[in-house]
């Protein structure tokens, strides 16, 4: 069955990871694009599952991303395999590249894309990309790959960001070789969509997160048949907004212990979205829409960017 899976794999990630992790009965992967709510999803499971505020360890100590190449493999098994809580694994492979199994919940989160494309942007901008360097390489030697990837050249410093908005969307790339991309998003999104009627996955979105966060956090406890008492949640709820969050940037931005962003609260940006709109008139609206037309569905697009409550009236 491994070999009909794709791999997804780039200088950051590699699927291949989970072709022998050992599943438990009960676990909880998280399957988004970059700058999806990953984050954001990983506390909401963490509140569900612990059922108070405060976390007692960093959440990429609870909630490891399986496949980033900043941990040994080794290392990171050893780390799931020691929690004694129900676990909750990031990961952005897209479904069709992950083991499938009846016992484990598979999560995915879907955003607007033209947002995801700024968040990213000012993602990259936030990292310390020698520490991502020397941590990478560290990794090459420790797990003995003989055939890493390295990264990829970065941006001339005179291009503007609305040249690098562009660039992200019109980004050939193939999915199973990107990091991010329009191209690597759409696709992840169709494949969440195709197995969003399967028991065993639950699909949310961005944009449901932000109307009714409560809603949607009493949802996912429901299908993850998490009883959390009525008193509990008004504090849970709270410690899953924004604010609280960027609050505790230092405790909740990924590999925060490895010193990797020159401002965590930043890696939380404004979380808000629209920020596209400055450099979107109708000519560039015409050249993305037909940009996603080439991609995905009609019944994709209106999701990608609406969610569950479809297209704008």
């Amino acid at each position: 069955m491994m070999s009909h899976r794709p791999r997804y794999r780039s200088f950051l990630q590699d699927s291949a990871r989970w072709n022998d992790f050992p599943f438990h009965s009960g676990d909880i992967v998280i399957s988004t694009p970059a700058k999806c709510g990953t984050t954001w999803m990983q506390m909401i499971c963490a509140l569900l599952i612990f059922q108070k505020p405060d976390l007692d360890k960093p959440l990429t100590k609870l909630s490891p991303w399986l496949d980033m190449l900043m941990q040994g493999k080794a290392d990171v098994f050893a780390q799931l395999a020691a929690q004694q809580h129900r676990r909750f694994i990031k990961t952005h492979t897209p479904l069709d590249g992950l083991p499938i199994h009846d016992e484990v919940t598979y999560i995915c989160v879907g955003r607007d894309p033209r947002d995801i494309a700024v968040s990213m942007l000012n993602h990259r901008a936030n990292m310390k990309l020698e520490v991502f360097a020397k941590a990478m390489q560290e990794v090459i030697v420790k797990d003995g790959i003989d055939d890493p990837i390295f990264p990829p050249r970065p941006p001339e410093t005179f291009e503007t960001f609305e040249a690098l908005f562009w660039r992200w969307m019109d980004d050939p790339t193939p999915a199973t070789e990107s990091t991010s991309s329009l191209l690597r998003t759409l696709h992840h999104f169709e494949q969440a969509l195709r197995a969003r009627d399967r028991a065993n996955t639950v699909v949310l979105h961005y944009s449901d997160l932000k109307a009714d966060r409560e809603a949607e956090m009493r949802r996912l406890a429901a299908r993850l048949d998490i009883d959390v008492p009525e008193a509990k949640w008004p504090g849970l709820v709270e410690a899953a907004s924004f604010e609280s969050m960027c609050a505790h940037a230092a405790e909740l931005a990924p590999n925060s212990d490895q010193d990797v962003w020159k401002e965590p609260r930043q890696f939380f940006h404004s979380g808000t979205g629209g920020h596209w709109r400055q450099f979107f008139d109708d000519t560039a609206q015409r050249r993305y829409e037909a940009r996603v037309a080439t991609l995905v569905s009609p019944e994709v697009a209106n999701w990608a960017h609406y969610g569950r409550r479809g297209a704008a009236t």
